[in-house]
């Protein structure tokens, strides 16, 4: 996964987790409304600061909202090896 979209999609989860409107964000940062769906739909290539100031915003650590998304577990077999 792209890593704007992984970030994008944390920021996002992050950002309902903590009962937040994209306004309320963009205020928080001090950005537009629209930069924070930008960045949410993973078309923004965000500075360092930026996602200094979105992590502070929705309150969580840097490295939160640059996890990737778990993999999928792949099925298990019945069948012994």
């Amino acid at each position: 996964m792209d890593i704007r979209q992984a970030f994008g999609q944390n920021l996002r989860r992050f950002r309902m987790r903590a009962g937040l409107s994209q306004e309320a964000v963009a205020e928080r940062m001090g950005v537009d409304r629209a930069h924070v769906s930008s960045m949410e739909r993973g078309r923004q290539n965000v500075t360092l600061l930026t996602l200094w100031h979105a992590a502070q915003a929705v309150g969580v650590t840097l490295a939160a909202l640059l996890e990737d998304a778990p993999a999928a577990k792949p099925a298990r077999s019945s069948k012994m090896p």
